[in-house]
């Protein structure tokens, strides 16, 4: 039987992303998957996944790693090893797939598909051209699955495409059983954060209706989780606590998570949960959005910050989710807790 590498090589969120895709490809080969250090755990938890490979790649990495000889000999020793026939690359429309093929064919890796707009000469056996014969303004998951069904791994009919994770951990000793919402205040890019002031708010706001709140977050974001619980003191911190299948077993209990376009976002969906999406426009909603499940998407998309991929806000105030209130979220918190928990069982 063939063994296929799939790789992503960017964050957690990204690769949670691929998600459908690698089980499209494990539909009919095994898999072995390629990524950062940031999305090796996430490739761990991915349904298909036979084995993790984990290279830190120049290109994609911020702070990049040297790109010398023996990083290169680093990768070039992985694939081999891991004795692959083919290999799928899934990229954002962002990215380009070449330096990596060029690695792989290296490597000895006999056929390669990928997605790109340069010309690819012999770098690429199949190549999908992005706003060709690949529409630019569709979900992340979409794409991959594009290019893995371009490389002759259609999703099977009976998979519905959603994202998923695998060895869910039951966390109930940890959150006990009463029913809670999640607030997930930090993201690796500051130009996607909602003020933590306003999760405060929130944080009040449904301590005050009743509504028990759960905290989420890095040990770096002790500091915004121990903020909001100073507005509502019974308030569970969890920040620094968790790894990442823990994050996702507390993020599966929860009625609702609030939580900005980050890894976790992802995580929530993959688990099935219904989302307050707070999403700076910096990049498309309709690519890194909440998908296929039980959403509402708070912020300005077509804020003067929009499609920038800006790290820091470029606009003074940072108005596209400065001018979402607390009140709005709780709003759609109370919705989404009656409409997205029904959507959640008919699943």
């Amino acid at each position: 039987m063939r063994r296929v590498l799939v790789a992503r090589l960017d964050s957690m969120g990204d690769v949670l992303l691929g998600g459908p895709a690698v089980r499209a490809v494990a539909s009919q080969a095994p898999v072995v998957m390629l990524c950062g250090p940031r999305g090796a755990d996430a490739a761990r938890m991915l349904p298909g996944v036979e084995r993790v490979l984990v290279w830190d790649a120049p290109w994609i990495s911020n702070p990049a790693p040297t790109m010398d000889e023996e990083h290169l000999a680093e990768l070039l020793r992985l694939v081999r090893a891991a004795d692959v026939d083919e290999a799928v690359i899934l990229t954002s429309f962002h990215q380009s797939p070449l330096p990596l093929a060029l690695a792989l064919r290296l490597a000895g890796v006999a056929r390669i598909a990928g997605a790109s707009v340069d010309y690819p000469g012999s770098l690429l056996d199949v190549r999908l051209r992005p706003g060709e014969d690949l529409a630019e303004d569709i979900p992340e998951p979409e794409r991959a699955l594009a290019i893995a069904a371009a490389a002759g791994f259609p999703l099977p009919e009976r998979d519905d495409a959603r994202m998923r994770v695998r060895d869910v951990p039951d966390m109930t000793d940890v959150l006990g059983r009463e029913p809670f919402v999640v607030l997930h205040p930090g993201a690796a890019v500051p130009a996607r954060t909602w003020p933590v002031e306003r999760y405060a708010e929130t944080a009040a706001a449904l301590a005050a209706q009743g509504t028990r709140v759960v905290l989420t977050g890095s040990s770096a974001e002790r500091g915004l989780t121990s903020r909001i619980r100073a507005a509502a003191p019974g308030a569970l911190d969890l920040a620094g606590r968790c790894d990442l299948p823990q994050l996702a077993g507390v993020l599966a209990a929860a009625q609702v998570v609030v939580v900005g376009n980050t890894g976790p976002a992802h995580l929530a969906v993959a688990v099935g949960t219904p989302i307050v999406s707070l999403f700076a426009p910096v990049v498309p909603s309709i690519r890194w959005g909440p998908y296929l499940v039980p959403s509402v998407v708070l912020g300005d998309q077509d804020a003067p910050c929009r499609n920038s991929r800006a790290r820091e806000c470029p606009i003074p105030g940072h108005p596209c989710l400065t001018g979402v209130s607390a009140a709005e979220v709780l709003r759609s918190v109370n919705h989404l807790s009656g409409e997205g928990g029904a959507a959640r069982l008919r699943r």
